[in-house]
């Protein structure tokens, strides 16, 4: 049996389903994080409310949380089907389920938090009886839900596993020039992440990613990795031929 993964589908991934037939193919113990950028774009949109994001964060007024939490846990129902559909049970939960993920809230971003605690027992117990859980980046404090970051959900997740974490995005790593494909990092450590963010090389959306990951390093993963989400990813990763790889 391949070793277990958890693995975090972005929601700016065009077409994720796309890579459902991969993630059900994979012989190991999965447990997947969720975006959905798309989808609460999309409904805010409808809705008459402004998207704004500061550092890669979605800036979240408590107005929009309900949006937020109701697009997350659609776009995981709807990964859940198709990859059960597949042959890969999987089930959909947000980090209030069990009380999953617990939070701090970030309040010049509004709702939005990062995770201070994860309770990963409901986890453990669905894939040990042969479930994929899905889990939506929502996490609780006090005073109710908030939107966590699902780069930011995954890296704590998978530290708290003590698993390998893959961030699947649309492009093919970290790249030392943003506009070369071709110049994927294949490998790096914290110190070499310092000094491309003091560079500008990492910035935008990347920097919760990278993050993340080493994040997730310092949290007790053994590696995590950024990599495009296409076909062939998942043992490509593993082979360490595909993405950037992160160690300590």
């Amino acid at each position: 049996m391949s070793e277990p993964l958890l693995v975090k589908v972005g929601g700016s991934l065009r077409g994720a389903e796309t890579l459902l037939d991969e993630l059900a193919g994979y012989p190991g113990p999965l447990v997947l994080v969720h975006g959905g950028g798309p989808e609460i774009g999309a409904w805010l949109s409808r809705l008459g409310l402004e998207s704004r994001f500061e550092g890669g964060l979605r800036v979240t007024p408590p107005e929009h949380m309900e949006v937020v939490e109701m697009s997350l846990c659609l776009t995981g129902k709807r990964l859940a089907e198709g990859l059960s559909r597949r042959g890969k049970r999987a089930l959909s939960l947000s980090g209030r389920d069990t009380l999953c993920l617990k939070g701090r809230a970030l309040a010049h971003l509004g709702r939005v938090g990062e995770v201070v605690g994860v309770e990963v027992g409901v986890l453990l117990d669905l894939v040990e009886q042969g479930y994929t859980p899905l889990l939506a980046p929502i996490a609780l404090d006090e005073a109710g839900p908030l939107n966590v970051n699902a780069d930011t959900a995954a890296g704590a997740v998978a530290g708290a596993l003590g698993w390998p974490v893959l961030f699947l995005t649309d492009v093919p790593g970290v790249l030392q020039d943003p506009q070369d494909p071709k110049s994927r990092l294949p490998r790096l450590t914290p110190q070499e992440v310092e000094e491309l963010k003091a560079s500008g090389v990492i910035q935008g959306g990347m920097i919760p990613k990278v993050e993340a990951a080493l994040n997730a390093l310092r949290a007790g993963a053994p590696w995590a990795a950024i990599a495009r989400g296409e076909r062939g990813v998942l043992e490509g990763v593993l082979k360490g031929v595909w993405g950037t790889r992160f160690t300590l």
